[in-house]
């Protein structure tokens, strides 16, 4: 298997609540480790570029003021087979559907404030891994 890298984030509705270490908890159970993290308020600006993709959607600007409204924590995480593992972890978007022990079904309150946010797939996550931090904040 292959050691990979892949992004997160513990959203706002996570971080009001106090459970930045329950979900670390979770990611760490599951054999990822966390090998760089911290805790940032998002700028409008950043949060724009980030979810650049959606830009065309009707929700984009409500997610945008949502992943600015609270501070969120970013972070890398590295294991086997990492964005599928986290993705995994996280469960499905909606928590009504994600199985019981992942993240979503756990803590996330709505397919909305779903509580995290995971890479989907290895491109993608070395570009949000680069959004946020550089090779000086990674200590593997």
């Amino acid at each position: 298997m292959a050691i990979q890298r892949t992004f997160s984030i513990i959203k706002p509705d996570a971080t009001e609540r106090n459970l930045t270490g329950a979900v670390n908890a979770v990611i760490e159970k599951a054999g990822l480790r966390i090998i760089g993290q911290r805790r940032i308020q998002m700028t409008r600006a950043q949060a724009e570029r980030f979810y650049d993709v959606h830009k065309e959607r009707p929700f984009f600007g409500e997610l945008v003021d949502f992943m600015t409204s609270g501070p969120v924590v970013v972070q890398v995480l590295e294991g086997e087979n990492a964005v599928k593992a986290y993705r995994d972890v996280m469960g499905a978007t909606n928590p009504a559907d994600a199985e019981e022990g992942t993240i979503r079904k756990l803590y996330a309150k709505s397919i909305g404030e779903n509580s995290v946010h995971g890479s989907d797939s290895e491109e993608n996550a070395a570009i949000e891994i680069r959004q946020f931090f550089s090779e000086a904040d990674i200590a593997g």
